[in-house]
């Protein structure tokens, strides 16, 4: 008898456990964490001057690089805890993608486990933080010119 619970048990176990699973894995997804169309044209009001700056780097410092990591690699002291890894902010390809109205779409929903900043930040604080996040990626560099050969001589 005992042992019929323990199994009954473990089976219930595992099915809450699937569940669960099932319930993240479309939060997992980074293709559809995509804003949406009249968003991506927004554009920053907040200009990217020393102050903005320096408001948006004490946010990041407070709320995101435990996370995103103080570098903005993604890498912060609690990023393995999550089944989604945080973005990397260094990526140059993936910040040019991404318009302004994007990012802040994004800081202001929120997507499990990230959460939403729309009450913890005004308008202009999220905005800050987008302006803060592209100092992350840096501009690829350009390429590299073929080196001159000297002249043939005959």
């Amino acid at each position: 008898m005992i042992r019929s619970l323990r199994a009954a048990g473990y089976w219930i176990f595992l099915a809450l456990t699937g569940l669960v699973a099932a319930s993240w894995a479309p939060a997992e997804s980074k293709s559809d964490w995509q804003a949406p169309p009249d968003v991506k044209n927004m554009k920053n009001p907040v200009p990217a001057n020393d102050a903005a700056l320096a408001a948006g780097k004490a946010l990041f410092a407070d709320k995101c690089a435990k996370c995103h990591g103080d570098d903005g690699e993604g890498k912060g002291m609690e990023a393995e805890m999550y089944a989604v890894s945080p973005a990397d902010f260094t990526d140059s390809h993936l910040m040019s993608e991404m318009t302004d109205g994007e990012l802040f779409w994004k800081i202001t929903e929120g997507r499990r486990p990230m959460p939403s900043f729309k009450k913890q930040f005004t308008d202009e604080q999220r905005w800050q933080l987008v302006n803060y996040t592209r100092t992350f990626a840096k501009p690829p560099a350009p390429p590299t010119p073929p080196a001159k050969r000297p002249p043939r001589k005959k």
